[in-house]
């Protein structure tokens, strides 16, 4: 069902609006990587000291084990966040009408 003429009129002034407000461009995808890559690097280090621990305690291993599985939540949520900016990139007007031709086609 393709968007009306009004419809499409509404979605080009968000865009515009969108686009003009400066606190909607500048968001921290450095931050994201630079956090992604300190997480990541937490989590590989993290397995490490899980594997040496379990010559010392298998407490002290499965508390370092959680630790692990609390970074890798975050790698996750920070990987997401550089996928949602790199589709903001695209325009909401190419999207809607890739998802029409795709309904159509």
């Amino acid at each position: 069902m393709p968007l009306s003429e009004d419809e499409q009129r509404i979605l080009r002034q968000i865009e515009q609006e969108l686009e003009q407000d400066p606190s909607f461009s500048e968001r921290g995808v450095a931050v994201s990587r630079r956090r992604l890559f300190v997480s990541v690097f937490g989590a590989v280090v993290g397995v490490i000291a899980t594997v040496l621990a379990l010559a010392v305690s298998y407490l002290v291993a499965f508390l370092i084990f959680v630790g692990v599985v609390a970074l890798s939540i975050v790698v996750a949520n920070e990987i997401a966040v550089i996928g949602r900016e790199q589709l903001s990139g695209a325009s909401m007007s190419a999207w809607a009408a890739s998802a029409r031709a795709r309904r159509q086609g």
